[in-house]
């Protein structure tokens, strides 16, 4: 008899346990727009100056607890560079790179698998997030001396979503890339150092 009552009791916690669980998940989409903000970087006697532009974020969110979470997202945006001899001007007489700047127009695409923590306050949900993965740099087709490049990012970032209606709201938030600077010119090699590029956005979500 005694077994029976603990079966049962065993039984009714691992259903209110996974009720809450239920309720607690979530899983939404959400675009958002951005700009992109890289600083210059100098190394191998190159300086290298990435513009600053304009971009999107997809993402497709699911978070199951508090601290458990995760998001695969895909960012665009315009990643055109200036690769700058540090000697130039002036150009040191019968240098073999007394060249003028390279300037490469480039697609910056990026692929990125991201761990989420959060959790919710009334209508808004604060969140943190870090995680890695692709970043590919596309030379725009039609230019001379140009090459693709591949690189692993490092992203993490942090904002808040607002709740406006039952599954829908805005997205706030600011995501950091750490990446190796891209090579995208034969005339010149990358600096060969790590670049930062800022991301300030904002954007909506729908919540199923």
């Amino acid at each position: 008899m005694r077994t029976k009552w603990m079966q049962r009791t065993f039984l009714l916690v691992g259903l209110a346990a996974l009720a809450s669980l239920a309720a607690y998940a979530q899983t939404d989409v959400a675009a958002s727009l951005y700009g992109a903000f890289t600083g210059t970087s100098t190394g191998n006697g190159i300086a290298q100056s990435p513009s600053n532009s304009a971009g999107g974020l997809l993402e497709v969110r699911h978070i199951s607890r508090p601290w458990i979470g995760y998001e695969g997202t895909y960012a665009f945006n315009r990643a055109n560079q200036v690769y700058s001899p540090t000697f130039y001007p002036p150009c040191p007489s019968g240098n073999p790179n007394c060249l003028p700047p390279a300037a490469v127009s480039a697609n910056a695409h990026e692929v990125t698998g991201d761990w989420v923590a959060s959790v919710k306050v009334s209508k808004f949900r604060p969140f943190a997030l870090a995680g890695g993965g692709i970043l590919f740099n596309q030379p725009v087709s039609g230019q001379a001396s140009t090459s693709a490049s591949t690189k692993p990012v490092f992203v993490y970032g942090a904002g808040v979503d607002w709740r406006l209606l039952p599954h829908i709201g805005l997205r706030f938030q600011y995501r950091g890339n750490l990446y190796k600077s891209p090579d995208l010119t034969t005339l010149y090699t990358s600096t060969g150092t790590f670049t930062h590029t800022a991301e300030p956005m904002i954007g909506g979500f729908f919540r199923f």
